[in-house]
């Protein structure tokens, strides 16, 4: 059986660290807590689980956090996790399991990131990462933000989930982190222009953020990172109501690509927004009948892919006064999201027009 370190570098963190820590504290060897500078009980909340805990004085660059916890560890293999990460129990189980089982020739493990859920819990963003990689390969995060570590090797791809937790609200730091560093003269690549661009995105600076994710659709990187570029643009278009230069830019997603679900979705929302269903229609029902990609490595919304397209689909029927065909895909929604209120609505609105569900 191997051994496993676990590394978590941290900063007042004391909302969301233990939950973290015991859902893995008795299946690791040891546990590795960075602290860069919290001033909560942080520190505290870990002495319950650890005494390895080390300061790390913050510089502006997760790498560099990153790897002095990995530089920490001593077991075969090192485990990393955020703060506001946790396994669940039937994932508990899996990770005793690849434990006692990993074939040592292995160099790194990927896991499935549940990134965000909906209102019963359901994953709604889905990727893959690499958690868990052997210490002797020496393997180095990269990136002074948004970072990831560089794996080479044999890589078995788990189907183990790490579901992240999130409470952080928003905040300015990640962009502030990202414009002190282009003070300093660092030329951002095209990983790095991307996450610059959404964090322009998120902070609603509009202007710039298209500015920047244009440029990440030239520069060479990951065909995924462009993709997800253009449909921010095209989000940023959507909000604008400039309904047009929103579709030109979902349409240059298909030069990297297949079509999406997460396009083509704002494709049809583009044209339900102008009233013009029967477009919108025809884009809905392009949805219900694409594959979703099977590679798990890039960015997969599950919710385009399921029961969005539907619900649209039951609207744009009823306004072209297509009823039975509104209804059956009101239905076909509820399928794969049961709970949802708009559409247990819809089933109370068609309740009044004489019209019952079976299901």
């Amino acid at each position: 059986m191997i051994t496993l370190s676990l590394c978590l570098i941290v900063k007042n963190e004391e909302k969301v660290l233990k939950n973290c820590l015991q859902s893995v504290y008795d299946i690791v060897n040891e546990i590795i807590i960075v602290d860069t500078g919290s001033i909560d009980g942080t520190i505290n909340i870990a002495k319950e689980f650890t005494d390895k805990i080390y300061n790390f004085k913050w510089i502006d660059d997760f790498s560099a956090a990153r790897n002095y916890s990995f530089s920490k560890a001593t077991s075969d293999y090192i485990f990393w996790l955020d703060a506001d990460d946790i396994l669940k129990e039937e994932d508990r189980m899996k990770l005793k399991l690849l434990k006692e089982n990993l074939d040592f020739s292995c160099d790194a493990v990927s896991m499935i990131y549940n990134y965000a859920f909906n209102e019963v819990g359901k994953p709604t963003l889905t990727f893959r990462r690499n958690r868990i990689v052997k210490r002797e390969k020496s393997f180095r995060w990269i990136g002074f933000i948004h970072e990831y570590i560089a794996v080479e090797g044999k890589i078995f791809e788990s189907d183990i989930s790490v579901s992240h937790m999130r409470t952080h609200s928003s905040s300015d730091r990640n962009i502030n982190i990202f414009r002190n560093k282009i003070k300093e003269g660092y030329i951002l690549n095209s990983r790095d222009t991307y996450y610059y661009g959404k964090e322009l995105y998120y902070n609603n600076l509009y202007d710039d953020a298209v500015d920047v994710l244009n440029k990440v659709i030239n520069m060479d990187g990951w065909y995924e990172e462009k993709i997800q570029a253009l449909i921010c643009i095209a989000d940023i278009y959507l909000y604008r109501k400039l309904y047009g230069k929103s579709r030109e830019v979902c349409y240059k997603t298909f030069e990297f690509d297949t079509p999406r679900a997460e396009v083509l979705y704002r494709m049809a929302l583009s044209y339900q927004e102008e009233e013009r269903y029967l477009q919108a229609i025809s884009w809905y029902e392009v949805i219900t009948h694409i594959e979703k990609p099977k590679s798990d490595y890039g960015f997969i919304y599950d919710e385009y892919w399921t029961w969005l397209p539907h619900l649209q689909l039951c609207v744009c029927y009823y306004k072209v006064n297509q009823i039975e065909k509104s209804f059956k895909h009101n239905e076909l929604a509820y399928k794969f999201n049961p709970f949802n209120k708009s559409i247990l609505d819809n089933f109370e609105f068609f309740k009044s027009l004489g019209i019952s569900s079976n299901l």
